[in-house]
């Protein structure tokens, strides 16, 4: 029977109803939710339940407290027991402290407790080898099918229709956007498919057209037979250990991560495809591949080596090649995505709900969930093999600690630059980013018999080259491999137009002009950050981070599409490589190298001949120093970036990274997208009013207010103390802010760090870094080179 709704969903568990009652909130009453089996049959029903709260990623701590705050509300079988995490090493204490200190800039009650206190909250455990832990009162467990149903109610009493035994067969779009929804019960017109899928995400992301990065995983824990009298337990993580353990009824919940995961697919050739009668079911049980965590468990919960077991749970559970989720409108317009949950997708489906159930109706998130985005999933990952092994490398080191600067290997080598193997013979120590092979830092530039290591976090994966790297930069010049910068054109007869209107600067100047600007939402929040370059007339080359790209490309194409703008928008990054040549002699350097005039001023382009290479020459910096990024066609890459080295040895000239890069960048105080500056943040918040041009009109300038009540201020602290994000910052004895970015400038000689600060703020403040507060001094940026004489 045919239908029609402006809204459906498809996937009754959790993550589906959550969607299905915030869009009711909102006032959407064309709603319907799908289901082809019975609510909570995919993940939901064999869900742990536990919900913790604290996160790496703010925006995702957001999420799960309000997850906490909606779940008081629910007749589902909340249980506020608290939650510990142990350390059973130095290394995960200190983890822990820094943990303390992200909380306090969200307010949420964790501190350290000592380990009697922890036996005393947890008496089944054995403190034997424990150093430290941490309780939150406020985390909880949660009964996932309980919640799932009183969700589902709460959407049906704002007017959405759920229909269970409904299987959808295809998704059908015109024109590039969603139109109708298939199933064994008839059709559904309609204007927005949200694919709430779970495991079988990728299978419906098929259906439209889209690739949907999961990985079905098998993942077990045991329910134990009741062995004691205890009430209210907290729920215990011991990551050390790969365990965690909550309270069911008198008896424990116990689970992990085993370091030799089993993902769960029915065809190899995929990697996501499932059997299609597998509803309400679970898998085999695997006690070899459990031995691990269950010898594990009895180190911690002796009563384990003895209790018997109800059950092992064995349930597939949809992993996401970087354990974050995977929220957002795809690439096929009104098709929205709310998957990937990662086995912790009970702790946010509250939040996923709100979050979600904003964007489809405003057309844009309220919160930066920049890191949940599926935008942010280039287009490697429509390789089921490359997603396979990214997911079993963050399943397997699930409870790791990252130290900042951690870099995964799996899938490594994919994307590289014309000179990676200069790099790799000059000693590079490669970091990877989108795919990209990127240079860290010269092992063949450490210095014989010193070390200037920062103690703590900051000094982990640390190295002296990164400081003779920076200081080249400054006293010589430097020269940097950026091929992985993103690079997008955008031309035809109405590209102009369109990036007046998407750009807060005036980027439409005299051919050869290259503009910064900012790319708002309609909050005012920075969506974007890069340069335009005008290349002629109708056309444009816009260079943004390397991560950057395919949201970048997604927000230019969707304002394209909105305006119907006769524009080509063109991913264009691998055609070009990319080197920048900085300092104060990079001037003789290149002029060494060209017949051409290097007269042009900054912020400006010229097409030059370098060497034998044709070049286009862009006189900007982020760093500070006098130079250029050079760009050529990539089959010229590896002669351009020799012919530069050459020409740069008698001028002392040094191969750097991008750590020197980033230390050079904070002292000069230019911003970093998706961390001092993004969606919830505007130019004037972030200092980068000068690129706001109000005499013309673009998207979010009736949102700004040039007057802000906080801007983004630079910090500098106390010797030795080095913040790396997220540390509390407190002002008068209140926690005012967090620390947006942070590292050591090697030319100033100080700690430095950014944090948004109450106008009229005074020259002082507290930082905490690892569990002590210290002395932060509130200065005017830049610090380096104030008036920007360096750079022209």
């Amino acid at each position: 029977m045919s239908d029609s709704a402006r809204i459906v969903i498809i996937g009754g568990g959790v993550g589906g109803a959550s969607v299905a009652y915030h869009l009711t909130q909102l006032g959407e009453r064309d709603v319907v939710l799908v289901d082809r089996d019975e609510l909570t049959s995919g993940s939901t029903f064999h869900s742990a339940g536990l919900v913790g709260q604290l996160r790496a990623d703010p925006t995702l701590t957001r999420m799960n407290q309000y997850s906490v705050e909606l779940y008081r509300t629910l007749d589902a079988g909340w249980t506020e027991c608290g939650g510990i995490k142990l350390a059973s090493t130095p290394e995960r204490m200190a983890e822990i402290r820094r943990q303390i200190g992200w909380a306090r800039t969200f307010g949420l009650p964790l501190e350290e407790i000592s380990v009697a206190e922890a036996a005393e909250l947890f008496p089944l455990m054995d403190p034997s080898g424990v150093v430290g832990a941490a309780y939150l009162p406020t985390d909880g467990q949660i009964d996932p099918s309980a919640l799932c149903y009183a969700l589902a109610a709460k959407a049906r009493e704002g007017g959405a229709r759920v229909r269970t035994r409904t299987r959808v067969l295809g998704v059908d779009t015109e024109r590039g956007r969603v139109t109708r929804v298939r199933t064994d019960q008839g059709d559904i017109d309609c204007e927005v498919v949200v694919n709430c899928g779970g495991m079988f995400a990728a299978e419906i992301g098929r259906m439209a057209g889209v690739r949907i990065p999961i990985v079905p995983m098998s993942h077990q824990y045991v329910v134990t037979d009741a062995f004691h009298e205890h009430a209210g337990l907290p729920t215990l993580r011991d990551p050390d250990l790969l365990v965690y353990y909550r309270q069911e009824v008198q008896g424990l919940v116990m689970g992990g991560y085993e370091r030799t995961c089993a993902p769960w697919t029915a065809d190899e050739t995929s990697y996501d495809a499932i059997p299609a009668d597998f509803n309400g079911r679970l898998l085999a049980e695997d006690w070899d591949r459990f031995t691990e965590i269950s010898e594990n468990s009895r180190i911690r919960v002796p009563a384990m080596a003895d209790v018997g077991i109800r059950k092992m749970i064995n349930g597939p559970e949809a992993f996401t090649p970087d354990n974050e989720f995977c929220l957002g409108e795809t690439e096929v317009g009104g098709f929205f995505v709310a998957a990937g949950f990662c086995a912790h997708g009970i702790a946010g489906a509250g939040g996923i709900g709100k979050v979600m159930a904003e964007w489809i109706v405003e057309g844009e998130p309220a919160m930066d969930v920049w890191h949940m985005d599926i935008r942010r999933f280039g287009r490697q990952y429509r390789s089921p093999s490359y997603t396979l092994a990214r997911a079993i490398e963050n399943y397997e080191t699930y409870y790791d600690i990252r130290y900042p600067g951690h870099e995964r290997s799996a899938g490594r080598p994919l994307k590289v630059s014309p000179a990676y193997g200069w790099h790799a013979a000059n000693g590079a120590e490669f970091g990877e980013k989108a795919g990209w092979e990127r240079v860290n830092f010269y092992r063949s530039n450490e210095p014989d018999g010193t070390d200037e290591r920062p103690r703590g976090w900051a000094g982990r994966l640390w190295s002296p080259a990164i400081g003779v790297e920076h200081r080249a930069v400054r006293e010589t010049a430097g020269l940097f491999d950026e091929t992985s910068f993103a690079k997008i054109e955008v031309s035809g007869p109405d590209a102009a137009e369109l990036l007046e209107w998407v750009c807060d600067n005036r980027v439409a100047r005299r051919v050869g002009a290259v503009t910064y600007t900012q790319a708002l939402n309609r909050r005012g929040g920075i969506e974007c950050d890069f340069t335009v370059t005008r290349r002629a007339e109708d056309e444009f080359l816009i260079v943004t981070g390397t991560a950057f790209g395919s949201h970048d490309l997604g927000w230019l194409r969707k304002q394209a599409a909105l305006k119907d703008a006769k524009v080509r928008i063109a991913d264009v990054t691998g055609q070009y490589a990319c080197f920048a040549l900085w300092g104060p002699r990079a001037r003789d350097i290149l002029g060494t190298l060209t017949p051409d005039p290097l007269d042009f001023p900054f912020m400006s382009s010229r097409e030059l001949t370098v060497g034998d290479v044709p070049v286009l020459a862009l006189r900007v910096t982020y760093v500070g120093e006098l130079g250029w990024e050079l760009y050529c066609s990539s089959e010229y890459g590896l002669a351009l970036w020799q012919a530069l080295w050459r020409a740069g040895r008698p001028y002392e000239l040094r191969a750097g990274g991008y750590r020197a890069i980033e230390s050079l960048r904070l002292e000069k105080g230019y911003r970093v997208w998706g961390a001092d500056i993004g969606p919830e943040t505007t130019p004037y918040e972030a200092g980068l009013g000068f690129c706001v041009k109000l005499d013309k009109d673009f998207l979010g300038k009736d949102a700004l207010d040039p007057a802000p009540a906080r801007g983004l201020r630079c910090l500098t602290l106390e010797p030795g103390a080095i913040a790396l994000g997220n540390e509390p910052v407190r002002l008068d004895g209140q926690v005012v802010a967090r620390i947006t970015s942070g590292g050591h400038g090697y030319t100033v000689g100080s700690p430095i760090a950014y944090a948004y600060l109450p106008v009229g703020a005074g020259a002082k403040v507290e930082v905490e870094v690892e569990g002590v507060w210290v002395t932060g001094t509130v200065v005017k940026d830049p610090l380096y080179d104030p008036a920007g004489e360096r750079v022209r």
